[in-house]
Formats: structure tokens, C-alpha cells, sequence
């Protein structure tokens, strides 16, 4: 069985898989991320591993690190099944290069825009030469709150709402319409710019926002909140053929 790790910049996702399927998925906060890393090991047979990170991993788990079977660390020099034509290669977060590889794997030869809804919102586009060629990053949810209350001295700290009216009638609800509605029609604009460029296009969304954005948007889309474990366990894979 694979383990897979996806250190992020706010949760810690670990799964197994045999072969591509998910045997079991958790969500860890730093604080608890050990102890559940321990408790896999005693209900699975670990035979590799992959470790992903898109920060600096603390000291502590590089040494429980070190204990993983064959394990993969992704960087900038790993093996990947795609062609990176990103032009500073070495600047290209984990996270994208994961998402990129669950893009061809998932959809060969084909042109697919895969729309990370996480801390950040992040676009990656792979085209149907299986080569990745970049895309965008904005602001998430949370920072978009955060940012209008952190950078004014009136506006209040608000949580995402899913309901909400296009005219705001108060300044709660004009925060947000202008946070949930700015997505949406970002979002829906990019993935124009992107059919108007390319054509036939297949959209992934994935990320900690999935469910809430994909009521949101009115195009078609395949949501998959594990696409990014499925990216790492490809790369894995890929890497021991």
C-alpha cells in the first residue's frame, strides 16, 4: 500500500491507496498530524510513501520521516508524467505539480484547467500534449475575509456564507457579496478566457472549498476534493515502474 502525504499551508491530508484506489483519507492539524501517522502504521501495511510539502516541514517529522518505506520526497527534480514548460520550474509549488499529474493521468491528452479552492485559489492548465504550461493564483475565501478586516479598521471578521444577495443591503451582506460573488465571476471568467483560448476544456475543482463553490458555479465541472492525493500517488507510482 501507498502512503501519501500533503503537508499544506493549513491542514496536513494523509492517505493510503492500493494501487489508485483510496483506502483511507484524514485531515490532521500540526499538533495531532504524529499520532495519527503512527496509528496508520498500526492498521496498514505500508510499502511506500511520498511526502509533499509546500512549506518548511519542522524538524520532528523529518525524523519520523526518515522511519517511511521507500519514501518519495517531491521536489523539482523528481520524476513527473507530464512536461513542465513553466518557465521558473523551480519557483512551481508541490501542491501544482501534484494537481498537473492527477490532470494527465485522469485526463490524457486532453486540455484540462484544474482550479485549487484552498488557502489560496490557484489555476493550472495542462494541455492535451500532456504539457503543463501554468496558470494563476489569487486569494482564497478565508484570506479575502481576513484581508478586509485586517486591512480596514471597521470592517467586521465574517465567515463564509452560502446564501447571499448580489446587492448587499447591509455592510455584512455587501462583504459577502462582494468576497462570494468576486469568486464566482472570477472564477467563471477564467474558465472563459480559458475556452476561448483553447476550446474543449475539462475543469476540475478541488481543495478545502470544493463543496461550497461547486454550488456555487454554473459551469461543468468535476468536483474532487482528493485530486491533489491522487496526483501524489500517481507521481509515486510513476516514479516506481
Amino acid at each position: 500500500m501507498n502512503l501519501v502525504i500533503d503537508i499544506g499551508n493549513s491542514k496536513i491530508k494523509v492517505a493510503v491507496f492500493e494501487l489508485d484506489r483510496i483506502i483511507i483519507t484524514t485531515i490532521c492539524e500540526e499538533f495531532n498530524f504524529l499520532h495519527e501517522l503512527k496509528k496508520i502504521f498500526s492498521e496498514y501495511t505500508i510499502t511506500r510513501s511520498i511526502v509533499s510539502s509546500v512549506k518548511g516541514i519542522r524538524e520532528e517529522y523529518l525524523e519520523e520521516f526518515q522511519k517511511l518505506p521507500l519514501l518519495l520526497t517531491l521536489n523539482t527534480t523528481t520524476k513527473l508524467p507530464f512536461k513542465n514548460l513553466y518557465t521558473t520550474p523551480s519557483t512551481l509549488g508541490n501542491d501544482r505539480i501534484a494537481l498537473a499529474a492527477a490532470a494527465v493521468c485522469s485526463y490524457p491528452s486532453k486540455n484540462s484547467l484544474v482550479i485549487d479552492a484552498g488557502t489560496c485559489i490557484t489555476y493550472d492548465f495542462i494541455n492535451s500534449k500532456n504539457e503543463y504550461l501554468g496558470g494563476a493564483i489569487s486569494p482564497g475565501i478565508d484570506m479575502r475575509y481576513k484581508s478586509l478586516h485586517e486591512y480596514t479598521e471597521k470592517l467586521p471578521l465574517l465567515s463564509k456564507k452560502e446564501e447571499f444577495n448580489t446587492v448587499g443591503t447591509s455592510t455584512s451582506a455587501s462583504i459577502h457579496s462582494g468576497i462570494i460573488n468576486g469568486i464566482i465571476c472570477e472564477i467563471e471568467g477564467v474558465i472563459a478566457q480559458y475556452e476561448e483560448d483553447f476550446g474543449d476544456l475539462t475543469i476540475v475543482l478541488t481543495g478545502g472549498d470544493t463543496k461550497f463553490l461547486s454550488k456555487q458555479l454554473k459551469n461543468s465541472i468535476f468536483a474532487n476534493q482528493n485530486f491533489l492525493l491522487q496526483g501524489l500517488n500517481k507521481i509515486l507510482t510513476f516514479n516506481n515502474q
